[in-house]
């Protein structure tokens, strides 16, 4: 079935059409949910939520671009929604230190997809989110500032601290693998 024929029919609302385009874009959009949740189930509550959405809206979906692309902005949209209902905040977190070293590539060279995952999962709430709405979903800060309810500068000092402490973070993990 194309994805054309899966989309007309979830408009159609026909459950296997449904179905089969929940398995084509479960795991991918579980990923993108863990980015933003604290735990597992918070991520299976932002993918049903956003899965909701796109079944709603599916017949706004109008064909101007990568369908994938319009999903995964509902997804990240309904993740952010249940972020700011459990009322996601904004904190400085006083461990990151301005007087950090400079990274060498190899520290970045040595360091796993699945580490980094679960270093940038580690940061607070804040950092966290506005990290993957800038640096992996390409959001500029005045959009992050429109979507989470923020000052522009707001979301640019959570990205500087977020990176500080992740640049902290990798060199904590050199020193222990040394």
């Amino acid at each position: 079935m194309t994805e054309q024929e899966i989309i007309l029919g979830c408009i159609r609302q026909n459950k296997q059409c449904q179905r089969l385009l929940f398995d084509q874009y479960s795991g991918i959009f579980m990923t993108i949910c863990l980015r933003y949740a604290s735990n597992q189930m918070e991520a299976e509550d932002m993918m049903q939520e956003g899965f909701i959405a796109i079944f709603k809206n599916i017949e706004q979906y109008k064909n101007d671009g990568a369908f994938g692309g319009w999903m995964r902005r509902i997804i990240v949209n309904a993740a952010l929604t249940i972020l700011r209902k459990n009322k996601l905040q904004f904190v400085d977190v006083d461990d990151v230190n301005s007087n950090y070293s400079k990274i060498d590539s190899y520290s970045y060279s040595n360091l796993g997809e699945e580490d980094l995952m679960k270093l940038i999962n580690s940061l607070p709430n804040g950092y966290r989110v506005v990290f993957n709405l800038s640096v992996i979903e390409g959001y500029s800060h005045e959009e992050i500032a429109k979507i989470l309810g923020i000052q522009p500068a707001t979301s640019r000092s959570q990205l500087v601290k977020a990176r500080k402490m992740l640049q902290q973070q990798i060199l904590q993990q050199e020193k222990i693998a040394v």
